[in-house]
């Protein structure tokens, strides 16, 4: 069987409108990359801070790829939806939340969007909030709304 495709419903403001590129007329560019990124980055946060076990439908099927924290000497790469979201869920502390600092957004061949977000994280009682870095490659359902393609998390430490 093929594979089954889930994808969250989006708010208006985060579907995309497609541009031809010049130097290539079969590569779609989303016009409205900008939009697009800081719609998402601000609908993730607010399921990831209110309850991270419903992100799954932004990902999709045994395509998406989370690396958490991710190195040769303590791997932390997810593929997969379920991967991810058991990952997300297992993450030990009750309450987060992220305050996004910088958004920075860009098109990808294909009507993809890559999102990198920088801020702030404050866990649990903590006072002193971490910093944290984050990439996420956005692509196309087919359908006007997009899935996370690839998912790069980083605490910033040192």
């Amino acid at each position: 069987g093929g594979l089954r495709q889930r994808s969250a419903r989006v708010p208006p403001r985060w579907r995309h409108t497609h541009v031809p590129m010049a130097m290539d007329p079969l590569t779609n560019v989303c016009a409205n990359f900008e939009q697009v990124g800081q719609a998402f980055a601000t609908h993730y946060y607010q399921i990831f801070d209110s309850n991270r076990s419903q992100l799954g439908p932004l990902y999709k099927d045994e395509v998406s790829m989370l690396n958490f924290e991710h190195s040769a000497d303590r791997p932390g790469q997810f593929k997969g939806t379920t991967a991810i979201v058991a990952k997300l869920v297992s993450l030990p502390f009750q309450q987060v939340k992220h305050q996004v600092v910088t958004i920075d957004c860009q098109p990808t061949p294909g009507g993809g969007v890559v999102v990198m977000v920088c801020g702030n994280l404050l866990i649990d009682a903590e006072q002193m909030p971490q910093k944290f870095s984050q990439v996420f490659q956005l692509l196309p359902t087919g359908s006007g709304s997009f899935y996370i393609f690839n998912d790069i998390f980083r605490l910033n430490v040192g």
